[in-house]
């Protein structure tokens, strides 16, 4: 009966969502009607829908993983830098692209430059949303299957996948953008309402706790287990505990978000996405009117204050409390690559090979060296029910697929690595090329007597490859697998049979099924307007437009269920995920350049958009392949300043004779909003303030 309260919950969520959606747009008749809400969105349906559109799996997962991690509360620039620039896309960025009276961001690219560089951003621009489309679904899914399986019920990734893209799917046929945005409503104030209630049950949790992990040092990761003072409350020994992670500012080392970042680097994938991301800003482009629109976008800007507080804090609490667990859950990850380790290492002093080792073994096994635990199968393998994170459980037939290659590299991201492994570290050494690493910087304290001998291992490793002049290839060990926070907190902390757990799942798909609807939405929208209208059928009539506009919506969400079980595969979904974050990397510098200097430099000629946007995916491309160990954000940062040089050497050479003039082409009203600008402002002020308290010198 417990979870019964849950599953009603869950489901009344759903059909409230969907109905909802479907009921507020049953007239979409016309292409402006489908696609932009007839531009009729006011103010509190523009700010809760970009803000569920934006939200998913990926933030409450992705950020509050870094959240518990060495990262803390520094990944929170991803949302108060995007309160900033909210506000600067109101009011430098909306009014033009009202003016213009667009359906899509390429579109407006026609408007100021040249056809070609419409068509460019607009392939580019598709090809990254089909990669997206898949990504948030196999999040989502992930999520649901994961947690459906804590509670006993087994779900497939494949049925979960099927589950949101049939419920984004539908009400994105049925209405469009008002079918979203009317959706949003509720999604998105269950996002911040869901957060803030996992919020308050892991501060409660913490209050009860006798002891807790805590990060020592960012630079290093090391982790220490502290007893908690009994006369402390929940707030006190937060504080306590994770004051070094409340610091914005990472060291310029970092690999996940160095301070140098904080000035130039992230800001272009900032303002790239909520200025000119379509699936984004499709909802202001449907605004009743330019006030509507900037009200909108200004509280949107302030929910995104209160972000962190529902998803990051959670996170750091969560490793504080779940540190074991998380080390628990890296087993799996680690069992194939220390296998592999040990087969390249033979002469390793730190792993042993045991065959079906006995309950009695692996309980009694000691810390800092760790067994492979070669199984027939997985009954054998999950019979072991002992807790220790030394002994990693492996298939028979898995062990044997494992190949090692000469030039393998086997390295380590985080600084941890050495101190929880340093017999290993300078063991690692002396094997010929294959490199290990670890993802996060809490490796070395957690096992100090694996990194020496590993980093003596990668040394001789890399300079065997120079010798040979081959390319080392790179295997990840991990000490916490972060991106469980989430799932620790939900099955942890949210107490049982109320319907809380239901109404926070719920939550957490429509995190999922707002932005992939979005996506869909917006995909169909750039494919039906830029490029049928544009090229294939110029005269088509409303009524086919729209048609078009469904049956776009229908194979996109095709292709997001399908591609969403192929990314179980951890070879695939590693590279999948890896080429959506190098993807944007390949037009968002780009696409801001042009856009930017368009506005700014009226003289610039058409060509301009062209070349700028071609001259990033050049650049970026030779950057990568260059300089692999360039961080993503700072190379973001180089290619928009050449795009800029160049584009300003070409309007140097020849300008245009008359400056681009931004003809009127809408019929809504176009006065900008003073109380909006004044609240946009407080806005600024409020996460400049935060950035200060949360400094090095706001934490003394």
């Amino acid at each position: 009966m417990a979870f019964s309260w849950d599953l009603l919950v869950f489901i009344i969520f759903v059909v409230s969502v969907v109905c909802l959606g479907m009921l507020k747009s049953r007239h979409e008749k016309s292409d402006e009607d489908y696609f932009l809400a007839g531009r009729g969105l006011k103010w509190w349906l523009i700010g809760f829908s970009l803000i569920a559109a934006n939200i998913s799996t990926e933030q409450f997962v992705g950020m509050s993983g870094n959240a518990a991690s060495h990262v803390g509360l520094a990944i929170a620039s991803y949302e108060w830098m995007a309160a900033i620039t909210l506000v600067v896309v109101a009011f430098c960025f909306l009014p033009y692209f009202l003016k213009a009276g667009i359906y899509t961001m390429p579109e407006f690219l026609e408007y100021r430059y040249n056809q070609w560089a419409r068509l460019i951003m607009a392939v580019a621009t598709l090809g990254i949303y089909m990669l997206l489309l898949g990504a948030v679904t196999y999040s989502g899914a992930l999520t649901i299957k994961t947690l459906a399986a804590e509670r006993g019920f087994s779900i497939s990734l494949q049925i979960a996948a099927l589950a949101i893209g049939v419920i984004a799917g539908a009400y994105v046929f049925a209405g469009g953008l008002k079918a979203c945005a009317w959706a949003d409503l509720i999604q998105g104030s269950a996002l911040i309402i869901g957060g803030a209630i996992i919020m308050f049950y892991a501060f409660d949790k913490l209050g009860g706790a006798t002891e807790a992990a805590h990060v020592v040092d960012v630079k290093t990761g090391a982790v220490a287990v502290k007893t908690l003072s009994q006369d402390s409350g929940a707030i006190q020994r937060f504080w306590e505990l994770n004051k070094v992670r409340m610091n914005m500012f990472l060291p310029k080392d970092d690999s996940i978000l160095p301070w140098t970042a904080l000035l130039l680097g992230l800001w272009i994938p900032n303002f790239y996405y909520w200025g000119l991301n379509q699936y984004i800003t499709q909802r202001t482009l449907g605004s009743a009117s330019l006030a509507q629109g900037q009200k909108g976008i200004v509280f949107s800007a302030f929910m995104k204050l209160l972000i962190p507080f529902v998803i990051v804090i959670p996170g750091i609490i969560a490793f504080n409390l779940f540190y074991d667990d998380m080390k628990m859950e890296a087993v799996t990850d680690n069992a194939p690559i220390i296998a592999k380790y040990a087969l390249a290492n033979p002469d390793t002093k730190l792993v042993e090979v045991v065959q079906s080792p006995t309950e009695q073994e692996i309980a009694s096994w000691p810390s800092g060296k760790f067994m492979i635990a070669v199984f027939a199968g997985d009954g054998e393998k999950n019979a072991v029910k002992e807790r220790n994170p030394f002994v990693l459980p492996i298939t028979r037939n898995k062990y044997q697929e494992l190949s090692v290659f000469k030039y393998t590299k086997f390295i380590c991201d985080d600084k941890s690595w050495k101190s929880a492994f340093p017999q290993l570290a300078a063991q690692q050494e002396t094997y010929n090329t294959t490199k290990f690493i670890s993802d996060d910087k809490s490796w070395k304290s957690t096992f100090p007597q694996f990194a020496a001998e590993l980093e003596t291992y990668n040394t001789a490793t890399e300079q065997a490859a120079k010798a040979a002049g081959v390319k080392v290839v790179e295997e990840k060990f991990i000490a916490y697998k972060y991106d469980t926070a989430l799932a620790q907190l939900l099955g942890k902390v949210l107490p049982q049979g109320v319907g809380l757990f239901g109404f926070v799942l719920a939550a957490l798909l429509g995190a999922v099924v707002s932005s992939l609807a979005a996506m869909l939405n917006a995909a169909s929208t750039i494919f039906t307007m830029d490029v049928y209208k544009k090229y294939v059928s110029p005269q088509a009539d409303q009524k086919n437009i729209v048609t078009l506009g469904r049956i776009c919506v229908i194979i996109f969400t095709l292709v997001a269920i399908g591609l969403a079980p192929m990314l179980g595969n951890p070879k695939i979904s590693n590279s999948i995920f890896t080429i959506i974050q190098e993807g944007q990397g390949f037009i968002s510098p780009g696409i801001l350049a042009v856009f930017a200097f368009g506005l700014l430099s009226r003289k610039a000629p058409r060509i301009c958009g062209v070349v700028g946007l071609v001259t990033n995916i050049i650049a970026y491309g030779v950057l990568k392949w260059t300089f692999p160990d360039l961080q993503f954000l700072n190379r973001m940062a180089i290619c928009f300043g050449l795009c800029l040089l160049v584009m300003i050497v070409i309007t140097i050479l020849k300008p245009l004779p008359q400056p681009v003039e931004f003809k009127h082409n809408t019929r809504i009203e176009l006065h900008s909003c003073k109380p909006a600008m004044a609240a946009g402002v407080i806005v600024i002020a409020v996460t400049l303030l935060l950035y200060f308290l949360f400094s090095p010198l706001g934490l003394l």
